[in-house]
């Protein structure tokens, strides 16, 4: 009996928990179909007219497109710097190792706001203007020690014995990384390829202080409530969380599917 009374207060406060974490979140879809011009109570609706409205609004779907772009450019240059420094680390040891493990690692400990501020003096040295460019370099910056650290756990001895029998072989360099060492990891590569998009497509500070006029749809979000809170940026709100969740959704499935393949 104490086994199950203890069984049904750990789901208790399990639910208590997601409950306390999800619930501004349910209240900010909820509310993004209302009816009426108020996102307060009582709920008006529903209503998808201020989807249509959002869908409609250039400066979002801009900014949507905008985040993409980075979100997607910014993950692939991040994933493919941390594996390849994962791999060098990992193969190749040197007397130093743990010296670049501690700088390539050093960003996670680093302020986004200090980030975005010595990224914006030195693009402001180097005489190069603010663009989406600058704010993918800005996330590939903060991204990279993630991915990093993924692939580097990943890159385990049971990979190193098949790479060393492919040397064997005669393979080259090139051909183990391509044809054995990635095919091996391609879970963890998505995975922190999703996990750094997913970050870089919710990145604020970043991203507002190294754009102009193209700017993501986290800085559209920011000066849309300026004004207020609206159903309409309800809308764009749960927008952005729905594309998250997707991103993260297929993370756990790939690395799901990564833990299934290897027992």
């Amino acid at each position: 009996m104490s086994t199950r009374l203890g069984s049904v207060a750990t789901w208790f406060y399990l639910a208590l928990a997601l409950l306390f974490i999800f619930l501004p979140v349910l209240v900010l879809i909820q509310f993004s179909f209302q009816g009426g011009l108020a996102p307060v109570p009582p709920f008006d609706g529903p209503s998808l007219k201020w989807w249509a409205k959002v869908m409609a609004n250039r400066k979002i779907t801009d900014g949507l497109w905008n985040s993409l772009l980075v979100g997607l450019g910014s993950a692939f240059v991040a994933t493919l710097l941390g594996f390849l420094a994962a791999y060098a680390l990992a193969r190749r040891q040197r007397r130093l190792s743990g010296i670049y493990q501690f700088l390539l690692m050093a960003p996670i400990t680093v302020s986004y706001l200090i980030i975005g501020m010595g990224l914006q003096i030195a693009f402001n040295h180097l005489g190069i203007g603010k663009s989406l460019w600058v704010i993918g370099i800005g996330h590939v910056v903060i991204n990279l020690p993630l991915c990093f650290a993924i692939l580097y756990s990943q890159l385990g001895e049971h990979q190193a014995n098949i790479e060393r029998a492919a040397y064997d072989l005669g393979a080259s360099d090139w051909r183990v990384i391509l044809e054995i060492t990635v095919p091996m990891l391609w879970p963890s590569l998505l995975a922190a390829f999703f996990i750094a998009a997913t970050l870089s497509w919710d990145e604020f500070v970043i991203a507002f202080l190294l754009s102009r006029f193209d700017v993501t749809l986290p800085v559209v979000i920011w000066s849309m409530l300026r004004s207020g809170l609206s159903p309409e940026l309800n809308a764009a709100g749960t927008l952005v969380f729905a594309i998250s969740i997707l991103a993260v959704g297929l993370v756990e499935f790939l690395l799901w599917r990564s833990r299934r393949n290897s027992v």
